[in-house]
């Protein structure tokens, strides 16, 4: 057990901050130093606060090392990924060059960068910088019957023809794909 001897300041830090510090985790550490401070048990500790002991020997180690100011830090793990040293360019690029599946981003991220990383990866730095993935639905083949040749007609008038005409005043932008016939429409 670790043996720590507060000053009646420090207490009354403790005590203060274990409800009025903005971040709950430092909250949760103040809170274990001010019940150790009441001569709590380290078991009773880990049980009240639910952390587990070697949660509890960490925060007492930092108070150890620091006091309550080391206590207040918060040091989460962000990992960074190397391609976003390149997120301006590669975004750029993409602006001006829409690719047609993640498997062609992916290649021509590793062209540009120098840096191979799995199709997973590259969907979630596409969405990290704010490119979204296009919609893609097909034009139905030809009808044989009266009631399928009426839907492909109200497909192409209500659904086909406005993105067309979107398209063409720049606010879409088309691919029509050839065979089978496929459009695709970045929203």
């Amino acid at each position: 057990m670790i043996k720590i001897d507060f000053s009646p300041e420090e207490i009354d830090s403790l005590h203060y901050e274990r409800y009025h510090h903005p971040h709950h985790r430092v909250q949760q550490k103040m809170e274990a130093l001010y019940l150790k401070s009441q001569g709590l048990s380290h078991q009773d500790i880990c049980r009240i606060v639910r952390i587990s002991k070697p949660t509890l020997a960490g925060y007492l180690s930092d108070y150890l090392s620091g006091g309550i100011e080391k206590l207040k830090e918060i040091n989460f793990n962000q990992p960074t990924s190397e391609l976003d040293a390149h997120t301006t360019m590669l975004k750029e690029y993409f602006e001006q060059h829409l690719p047609a599946s993640t498997a062609e981003a992916q290649s021509k991220i590793e062209e540009l960068t120098g840096i191979k990383r799995s199709p997973s990866q590259i969907r979630a730095f596409m969405k990290r910088v704010g490119l979204k993935c296009r919609k893609v639905g097909s034009i139905p083949g030809k009808a044989i019957s009266d009631e399928k040749i009426k839907e492909q007609e109200t497909f192409k008038k209500e659904e086909l023809q406005p993105r067309i005409q979107e398209a063409q005043e720049g606010k879409r932008i088309l691919f029509l794909l050839m065979p089978p016939i496929l459009f695709m429409a970045l929203f």
